[in-house]
Parts: structure tokens; sequence; C-alpha cells
């Protein structure tokens, strides 16, 4: 996992894919790039010989085409699907930007002029594995010129995390009014409750402490005295998953005699 931290200041952690599951999807790329090469190659070729074009036309058509096969085709996959070619789709992957967001056109031509180096100097792809080894997010050339990384997009969304409210907050937190309480501010908070645990005892304190006087100061309200930051934010989110989440309905009349 990897920790990005987007334009509007909101913590994103995403799974960082590695070599095998990049190199897996290469190869997919690779054999749809030869198949195309196999297929626009040898096409071109037909059509400028009808044509009556020249071996200096039909040279150029050739490099033209192997181009447009091998940077051509991820750079144009890329740019229209934001990040992810059909190697990509087929393993689950995508290509994003530094701080999370998708990538542009910009980034596209980047990648795909820098896998020249990366795949194909040595004819191996050595370069690239090699350089993605040193890197901590797995990052090939083309990656850190451009600014990008290649993340997991079908990882398994963890269950929502039901906060339980203290007994002794629970009059205080529902006399709240909780529209000044912004999702990024509430995914924060969430994070805190969640992660409290793995903190040491003085980030507990501090970060909590500061969560608390955000939130407050975002309510218009007093922090309630005596009570450790854990309390009084787990009463706020959970009071905000409560209203967030509507009653179960009433079952009629005559189902609860036969039950």
């Amino acid at each position: 996992m990897a920790l990005f931290t987007t334009g509007e200041a909101v913590a994103v952690e995403l799974p960082i894919a590695r070599i095998p599951t990049r190199a897996a999807a290469f190869l997919l790329d690779l054999c749809v790039q030869l198949i195309l090469g196999l297929v626009l190659v040898p096409g071109s070729q037909v059509l400028l010989s009808r044509w009556g074009a020249d071996s200096a036309w039909r040279d150029t058509a050739m490099v033209v085409t192997v181009v447009a096969v091998l940077i051509g085709y991820p750079v144009l996959g890329e740019t229209l699907t934001r990040g992810r070619s059909l190697g990509k789709m087929a393993l689950g992957l995508r290509v994003v930007r530094g701080d999370g967001g998708p990538i542009d056109f910009r980034h596209a031509v980047t990648r795909g002029l820098s896998g020249i180096v990366d795949f194909w100097m040595l004819g191996t792809g050595l370069i690239a594995v090699v350089v993605s080894l040193c890197s901590p997010n797995a990052r090939r050339i083309g990656d850190a010129l451009a600014g990008t990384v290649v993340v997991h997009d079908r990882s398994r969304l963890p269950f929502a995390a039901l906060v339980v409210p203290p007994p002794w907050l629970q009059g205080w937190a529902r006399q709240l009014e909780l529209s000044g309480l912004s999702d990024e501010l509430a995914l924060a908070v969430r994070r805190y409750l969640i992660r409290f645990g793995t903190l040491t005892p003085v980030v507990q304190d501090q970060l909590g402490r500061t969560l608390v006087l955000t939130v407050c100061a975002r309510l218009h309200t007093p922090p309630p005295n005596g009570y450790p930051p854990l309390m009084i934010l787990g009463a706020v989110l959970s009071e905000r998953q409560r209203r967030a989440f509507p009653p179960p309905p009433a079952r009629p009349a005559y189902a609860r005699a036969v039950a």
C-alpha cells in the first residue's frame, strides 16, 4: 500500500502493482502489439505496392507503423481509458498520478516514449525490472519522469467500520448540527479511530486533540470536558453514521403476531 495525498489534501491508500503483475500485463499488451504489427505492417506494404510507391515510401511506412504499434498503442490506450491498456484492464491495474488522480495525454506520452529505454533498449525489459526493484513504489523510468504510479484498482473494499458511541456522550452527540462536518474530515476521524491501536500514546493524544478541536470548530460547539479524544470523536462519528443509515422499516402487525 502507498499513501497518496490528493489536491484537496485527502489521504488515499492504494495498493501498488509489483513486478509480477505488471510483467503479466506487459506480456498481454505485447501480444496485442504483435497482432497489430502482423496486421498493419503487411497491410501497409500491400497498399503502397498497389499505389506504385517505391522502396523508400515502403520503408518509411514500415518505420511509422512499428513506432505507432510500440509507442502509439500504449499512449492512445492510456489516454482514452485514463491509465489502462488492455493488459492492465485484464489484470486490474491502472496508471495514476503521484497524487492518486487520473493521468492525461502528457503523462501517457512521457511513459510511452520512456518505454523505449525501459523495455526496448536491451530488448528484455531488464532496465524496467532493475529500476522498479530499486523504487519503493515499483516505478520504472517512465513513471519517474511522468510522475505516475501503477496501482491495483480492483482491490476489495473493506467493510464499513461502524462506531459504537459511548453511552455518556450520546445525548451530547444527538444535539450536534453535523452539516459542518465534511466528508474529508469525517474520513480523517474514521482513519484515526481505525488506527488508534497502532499509534503511539503521544500520537494518539496529539492527533486526537487536533482532530477534536478541528471537528468542534466546524460544528461550532465546545468539546465536552473530561473526556479523551477517542470518546469524543467516536461519539461524533457514530451519530453521523446513525443519521446516515435510515432505521429499518417496521414490520406489519400480522408479521409480529406470527413471529
